[in-house]
């Protein structure tokens, strides 16, 4: 069986991949909710914003991704890549896409 891609599923994987290879954000993500999954219970309150401050920053740096490429595309065409981004971007970091769903 063949499975079809999409227009924009190379696309999409490649920017997400530059992605992984030019940020510290999935690494501090990892360290940050470890670092609260395991406090101290007077600790957890604040290591969690610290937490959430990192999920944040992944999820604003996919919308700037995806919404530089989407301006340079006509109004239709933007909005099949941005479904295309946000479904490849929400099947490979889970919870911290989810901004991009907020953001649209």
């Amino acid at each position: 069986m063949i499975f079809r891609r999409g227009r924009f599923g190379e696309l999409v994987d490649r920017q997400l991949d530059l992605f992984v290879s030019e940020t510290d954000l999935l690494e501090e993500v990892t360290d940050a909710d470890a670092a609260w999954t395991n406090a101290a219970a007077e600790e957890t309150e604040e290591l969690y914003g610290d937490f959430e401050l990192v999920v944040d920053a992944i999820g604003e740096r996919l919308y700037d991704i995806r919404e530089t490429y989407a301006s340079t595309l006509e109004a239709g065409t933007a909005d099949q890549y941005r479904a295309a981004f946000d479904r490849a971007a929400r099947k490979r970091f889970g919870r911290y896409a989810s901004f991009l769903e907020e953001g649209r």
